[in-house]
Formats: structure tokens, C-alpha cells, sequence
């Protein structure tokens, strides 16, 4: 397959609790701002600068993509989007279906269980994503046809592969 796209999902870093607050406003703790930014510079050493970055509205994915934003060379237009928070991997397909059709490499920053399900079916396998954890997939069409898209694994990341 020659990938004409590139889907970076990436799962929030790690946050911490809220008791009696809103899980929507839970923020990053100190190893996840340190994660975030250790994902930015893997991504920034490769190359892989988004054209457009669609991230959730939750503190702690705006937090994140905050952190590896000061990582990376560029400035890629950023949406939040509080669909993203509990979209489902279906949702997600659709909502990264609307992405700019020039846009060449797209960045989702969010949550589980879309993120691996998302990269799951893509992929036609399980995948696991921790926190911070990026799966960066090649696809060989438009992003209108993401749902019935086949993609392949272009590379990955964990934060324990940083030393984190």
C-alpha cells in the first residue's frame, strides 16, 4: 500500500483524579506533561508535523496537545472539539472524516477506548494505547472514506520507550 494520509492517534497523557469534579476538567499530572512532551520531540525527530490537529475539549487532551505543540517545529491549524470526548470509535471515523481534504497528515489527540478502537479497526487488529501512546497509520485514501479505509502501521511510540 503507498499511504497518501497520515493518522496520528494519540491518547492523552496522564491525568489525575477530580474528586467531585467533572471528569471532562481533570488535568495532566506532572509524568504525563513529561510524556506529552517526550511524544512531541519522537514526532518532531520524524518528521511528522500535522496539517491539522483535531483534539478533544477535555482539559487533559488540551493540556497534551499543548505539551507536545512546544515540541514540534510548525504550526498546524488546531480544532478542539468537544465531540471528541465521547465519541466512540464510529464517531471518531466520522468526525476525522470532515478533516480539510488537503490536509496530508491529520492528528487526533483524545481518548480511550476510541483511540485504540479507532486504530484497531483500521488496522484489522487490537491495539493497545496507554496514556501518551502514538500509533501513526498510513492510509490510502481520502478522508471521507476513513471508515471502510484499510491502513498500516507506519510507526509508534510508548512513553516507557523514553524512559518515562
Amino acid at each position: 500500500m503507498t499511504a497518501r494520509r497520515q493518522l496520528i492517534i494519540m491518547r492523552h497523557a496522564k491525568a489525575g483524579e477530580l474528586p467531585a469534579g467533572p471528569d471532562f476538567e481533570r488535568t495532566l499530572r506532572p509524568r504525563g506533561r513529561r510524556d506529552a512532551a517526550a511524544a512531541g520531540r519522537w514526532l518532531a525527530g520524524r518528521g511528522l508535523v500535522p496539517d491539522l490537529v483535531l483534539c478533544s475539549g477535555a482539559s487533559r487532551a488540551r493540556q497534551t496537545w499543548r505539551c507536545v505543540s512546544e515540541e514540534l517545529d510548525g504550526h498546524p491549524e488546531v480544532v478542539f472539539d468537544d465531540r471528541l470526548y465521547g465519541a466512540g470509535a464510529g464517531d471518531l471515523a466520522g468526525i476525522l472524516a470532515e478533516a480539510d481534504p488537503g490536509a496530508r497528515t491529520v492528528m487526533y489527540v483524545g481518548h480511550n477506548p476510541a483511540a485504540a478502537d479507532l486504530a484497531g479497526v483500521l488496522l484489522g487488529r487490537a491495539v493497545e494505547l496507554p496514556t501518551s501512546a502514538i500509533a501513526v497509520l498510513g492510509l490510502p485514501g481520502p478522508w471521507r472514506g476513513l471508515a471502510g479505509a484499510r491502513a498500516e502501521l507506519v510507526a509508534s511510540w510508548r512513553p516507557r520507550e523514553a524512559g518515562s
